[in-house]
């Protein structure tokens, strides 16, 4: 965020726009296209809550933002309308050019990111080698969240129905791939498990 910070342009909406973009989907593990789809009448400032219209699956859901990413979001909106007062488009998340970010350049603009941060190696002029993608940070947030569950001691059978939910899964067993995925998070499970067993002599 801080490097997307720095990106150069004419008004430096840029720059707020990929840093707001990253910061966004750290902290609500939206999938990417969700993040771009959104239109300013799915933020609701006041209550925080984000509408994600007809995503994945054809489902549509209400994500709920933390105090803070709540407030980052209303600062971008009040920038992003100083900075271009007659957008093209209702798109919370602008370009410069005042229209709605596309998927493409969003991706190729990360990569080129990692890079200078030093998570990708550039391998040609328009080649960026393997590393993060902005998906990853939907990976990211449910590995997190599954690991301060398991850490806090609560039932993560219970809760993993509102992860599923949250993040707009079809199923809890699309949730549960995080488990596989993570083996910080698989020794937690299995010590869980083998704590159970021993406490429960079975």
């Amino acid at each position: 965020m801080e490097k997307a910070g720095r990106f150069h342009s004419p008004t430096g909406l840029r720059a707020l726009t990929y840093a707001t973009l990253i910061g966004l989907l750290s902290c609500t593990g939206l999938r990417p296209g969700e993040a771009l789809a959104l239109n300013r009448a799915d933020v609701d400032m006041q209550s925080g809550i984000l509408s994600i219209r007809d995503t994945k699956f054809g489902k549509s859901r209400f994500v709920p933002l933390d105090e803070s990413t709540k407030i980052a979001l209303g600062r971008y909106a009040k920038r992003r309308d100083k900075l271009c007062a007659t957008p093209t488009t209702d798109a919370f998340l602008i370009s410069e050019a005042g229209r709605r970010l596309e998927g493409g350049n969003a991706r190729r603009t990360f990569a080129k990111l990692s890079v200078t941060v030093g998570l990708r190696v550039q391998t040609g002029r328009l080649r960026f080698g393997q590393g993060p993608r902005l998906q990853d940070f939907r990976h990211s947030f449910a590995t997190r969240r599954l690991i301060d569950w398991y850490r806090s001691g609560l039932d993560v059978g219970r809760e993993l129905p509102k992860l599923t939910a949250y993040l707009g899964h079809a199923s809890i067993a699309s949730t549960y791939w995080y488990l596989e995925a993570v083996p910080e998070l698989l020794q937690l499970a299995a010590d869980r498990i083998s704590n159970r067993k021993i406490g429960g002599g079975k």
